[in-house]
């Protein structure tokens, strides 16, 4: 039976829908103690003393500490992600001398229940010298603002100027020259459940060790960080992601409560927990989006685009992240878009400012990228006098054009981006003939004569994915004839044990129910990478791929021995070995796994001439690590029908559809749910969701009364439809499905709300599209006629 590219039901569901899954908040260790993290109250500040006195006195407080009061002294988070443009200044655990952004942690607490550790932890007394903050990253740059680190002399983090061709030549010899200033204000990841930790030490013997349970996408690196704050071998800390209710790379990062809860668990011999409430959230989980870009587009007489230059200024916040250039560079590898364009002159400039600290969230940098070009392409086509969809027709790569090296580096430095395979321009008609487009355009123009404001807008897009170095995995079949993979990858709801058991189905060429699949276990995997970029089912997928096939191959090289034939003539489907052409000569596959890894208790079941060698050792297991070295680039059209209300700035969504291409469908139901997922998430990006701060750095959203998330009132109907291009880059031929719903969205409903408002011939530049945002466009011009 073919497994791969079946919607099977997935194997999480179960305990998930029955409350039986188990989450870091669900773990209670015997005699765990709580922590509170005491945060900073000011954007920038001198701390001048930390009165911790009153905190220690309260009922069932273990300690209370400010950062002078750990010997040793912490050291700063380290980077992770480096680039030779970087200017590192890394959090620390715990401010020491100036904290630089509202929810910097101060001091910590650990009492016996949460409860105790929260009383305590308003008396702690901390005394500061308010001092300017600034929260605009153009502004941040000026002589006379105010500098957050000595490492970066003008809050500039990172310069990065990007070239491919001539753009100068380019630009000189053009028809058209669009212009734009766009600003891209920031968001929150917001997954259902928060940051949370809970480490449990074991002080027995020579050595400590540490069991820790963390809401994390990487348990690899979050145990190598764990490793070298607190002094310890990798080998004497054990990470484990349990159910992970959500992450979008914000669990990609690893935090300063997770030092302090091991330092504090390895001082007290006891468990230390804990999970950061939404107010926490708000405040200390890293964020993203945050651009101003300048940028231009050269054009041609007939439309054709000749170059693209300009400006990506990022707001990285207080600290890098270790991941805060990433979003910036992958905006700039993204600006290129599915089209033509050989002319290309963009700096990056990412900057310090007194806000939380930036890292990459679902898209990481790829919405603004599609959000600058596109809305370059809507621009130029009104210039023009052309189609919105016409103008992309005339740019967009052919299959013919395929591969096709955009000459835009990489930014892990490993050369450029040479998007693989597909066909654009097709997939591209096929969501034009779903949203009916001409239809539309028909009834647009009907609508604004009865005084309503109707708009289409389309966008195209390439999802570049897979990023992330190699990815290991083991399969191995136990005695009782299941079969066991574990893999580095975590999953935060995405379905990797359903997907992984389906591709060890199909290779091993066992039963689906017969796989059982863990992930996100350090002890149970030796080295591992994680899960972001979109990159499980390429990683891991084809880990757990290449392990299967070494484990059938051995299968039935043991199976030859057992029943006298070559391995050449032997088949193995459903968990039995069998002899091509006689069907009673066969063998169960759990019977070869105990015959793989030694005595047998039948002694009448070895198989003759069955000897362990340098080429054939005991068990029925292997593991592999697969690097892809490309990356693989999905693609695909989003298309939509917008209502404004001019009256209230309010954008309605009336149709909407996603055309999407990634690779071989493993399983197309996860598939769906990642395409809607995403456009979600992608409708509050572009609608809803943004973080503000007032000039002293005090952010003005803390709680959901102040930040809209959409709710399935808010979420229309989508049509999603899907075509198979296989990646040339991995066996399996797949491509990464987790942004691409969410990339293209706030480019398509700013496009579709500016279509429609086409009679006040107003501009829609920002995102997110709020109605004060709209109305204020409004309000700077009158409608024609009137």
């Amino acid at each position: 039976m073919t497994w791969i590219g079946r919607a099977v039901p997935r194997k999480e569901d179960p305990r998930l829908l029955t409350g039986r899954g188990r989450f870091v908040a669900d773990i209670q260790p015997p005699g765990v103690a709580h922590m509170v993290v005491v945060r900073s109250t000011h954007a920038h500040a001198r701390i001048l003393g930390v009165n911790l006195s009153e905190a220690r006195a309260q009922p069932g407080v273990f300690l209370a500490k400010a950062a002078r009061d750990f010997d040793p002294p912490f050291p700063r988070l380290p980077p992770i992600v480096s680039h030779p443009a970087m200017r590192h200044a890394m959090p620390y655990v715990l401010a020491e001398q100036m904290v630089r952004y509202v929810g910097e942690p101060v001091a910590v607490v650990v009492a016996r229940n949460r409860y105790e550790a929260e009383d305590a932890a308003e008396r702690v007394e901390v005394s500061y010298e308010e001092l300017p903050a600034v929260v605009d990253p153009e502004a941040a740059q000026r002589a006379d603002a105010p500098q957050l680190h000595p490492e970066a002399p003008g809050n500039v983090m990172a310069y990065v100027p990007i070239r491919v061709g001539d753009p100068g030549t380019a630009f000189g010899r053009a028809d058209h020259v669009i212009r734009a200033r766009l600003r891209i204000r920031r968001c929150s990841p917001q997954p259902m459940e928060t940051r949370a930790v809970v480490v449990e030490p074991d002080l027995r013997g020579g050595r400590p060790e540490l069991r820790v349970w963390l809401t994390t996408q990487s348990p690899h690196t979050a145990r190598r960080i764990l490793a070298y704050v607190l002094g310890m071998e990798e080998e004497r800390i054990r990470v484990i992601a349990p159910d992970v209710g959500g992450g979008f790379g914000a669990k990609n990062r690893f935090y300063p409560e997770y030092a302090l809860a091991a330092r504090l668990a390895l001082e007290l011999g006891r468990p230390v927990k804990w999970v950061e409430d939404r107010v926490e959230d708000f405040l200390s989980t890293y964020q993203e989006r945050d651009q101003i870009q300048e940028l231009e587009l050269a054009l041609d007489a007939e439309g054709r685009v000749l170059g693209l230059r300009g400006r990506v200024v990022s707001d990285n916040g207080a600290y890098d992240s270790s991941f805060g250039i990433v979003p910036p560079l992958t905006t700039a590898m993204t600006l290129v878009g599915p089209y033509r364009i050989p002319n290309i002159a963009v700096d990056v400039v990412c900057v310090y400012t007194h806000k939380t600290p930036l890292a990459p969230y679902r898209g990481a940098g790829r919405p603004q990228g599609v959000f600058g070009i596109e809305r370059l392409m809507d621009l130029a086509a009104d210039a023009l006098g052309l189609d919105p969809a016409e103008l992309r027709r005339r740019n967009l790569l052919s299959p013919e054009d395929l591969p096709y090296d955009t000459g835009v580096p990489r930014r892990d430095g490993l050369g450029t981006m040479v998007y693989d395979s597909g066909d654009y321009p097709a997939l591209f008609q096929r969501a034009l003939g779903l949203l009916d487009y001409e239809g539309w355009r028909a009834r647009q123009r009907e609508a604004w004569r009865a005084g309503r404001y109707i708009g289409i807008g389309v966008v195209p897009y390439v999802e570049m994915s897979g990023l992330g170095l190699y990815e290991t995995a083991t399969v191995r079949v136990g005695s009782s004839g299941r079969i066991h993979v574990y893999a580095g990858c975590a999953s935060q709801g995405q379905g990797h044990e359903t997907v992984l058991a389906q591709i060890v189905a199909e290779r091993l060429g066992v039963r689906f129910e017969d796989v059982e699949v863990v992930v996100g276990d350090t002890g149970l995997v030796p080295t591992g990478i994680g899960t972001f970029a979109s990159r499980s089912a390429v990683a891991a997928g084809n880990a757990v791929r290449e392990a299967a096939l070494l484990v059938r191959s051995k299968a039935l090289r043991v199976a030859a021995h057992l029943l006298e034939a070559s391995p050449d003539d032997l088949e193995l489907t459903d968990g039995v070995v069998r002899v091509r052409g006689a069907p009673d000569r066969a063998v169960a596959l759990r019977t070869l796994a105990q015959l793989a890894s030694g005595p047998n208790l039948d002694a009448t079941r070895v198989p003759r001439g069955l000897r362990f060698s340098a080429d054939l050792q005991p068990g029925l297991e292997a593991t592999y690590s697969f690097d892809a070295g490309a990356l693989n680039y999905a693609y695909g059209t989003h298309a939509a029908v917008v209502e404004v209300d001019p009256r209230t700035g309010f954008v309605r969504i009336l149709r909407y559809v996603i055309a999407h291409d990634c690779g071989v469908e493993l399983n197309p139901a996860l598939v769906e749910g990642q395409v809607l997922g995403g456009f979600a998430q992608g409708i509050g990006n572009a609608l809803y969701e943004e973080l503000v701060w007032d000039g002293a750095g005090q952010p003005l959203v803390r709680t959901y009364a102040d930040y809209l998330i959409p709710t399935v009132g808010e979420v229309p109907e989508v049509v999603v439809v899907h075509t198979e291009t296989p990646s040339p880059s991995n066996p399996e031929g797949v491509k990464g499905v987790g942004e691409g719903g969410t990339m293209p969205v706030p480019a398509v409903l700013n496009a579709a709300a500016e279509d429609a408002l086409r009679p006040f011939r107003v501009r829609l530049l920002e995102s997110p599209l709020r109605p004060e945002h709209v109305l204020e466009a409004l309000g700077e011009l009158s409608p024609e006629g009137r």
